[in-house]
């Protein structure tokens, strides 16, 4: 026998409490289905929300923003209190600074042809004398 499974439908509003909970939500770092879940509404429910609530969407854009704001805030400050680690940070993420980086190889390495011949004719030499060893 089949039964069937209780169907409960949810009227989502953009009431203010569910906007401080998707602000909140935002505010953390967390994106899509983490950040509805979260904020407590079904992956589904949120884009539904946003859709057709504008209020929604701006909720975790300002909540991304002020959560940003606040990490950089932290990471200006400790740069400013001497912490050189922080500072490369802020110059390589924000100011796309890279350290400079350089190779030198140097290669001195001259070719003189009447010494590669002169060779050629030791190596011609060994092998015409280990072929006249071996016939003798």
């Amino acid at each position: 026998m089949f039964k069937s499974l209780p169907l409960t439908v949810r009227h989502v509003q953009a009431t203010e409490s569910r906007l401080q909970a998707i602000y909140d939500a935002a505010k953390l770092g967390l994106k899509g289905d983490t950040l509805a879940l979260a904020s407590g509404l079904r992956p589904e429910e949120y884009q539904h929300l946003c859709q057709f609530d504008a209020l929604a969407e701006m909720a975790a854009r300002k909540g991304k923003a002020d959560g940003e704001r606040e990490m950089a805030d932290i990471l200006h400050k400790a740069a400013r209190e001497g912490d050189a680690k922080a500072a490369l940070e802020i110059l390589k993420h924000q100011h796309g600074w890279v350290a400079k980086q350089s190779i030198s190889v140097d290669i001195d390495q001259r070719i003189s042809i009447t010494q590669a011949l002169q060779e050629a004719e030791l190596r011609v030499v060994e092998v015409v004398d280990a072929v006249h060893q071996i016939q003798r």
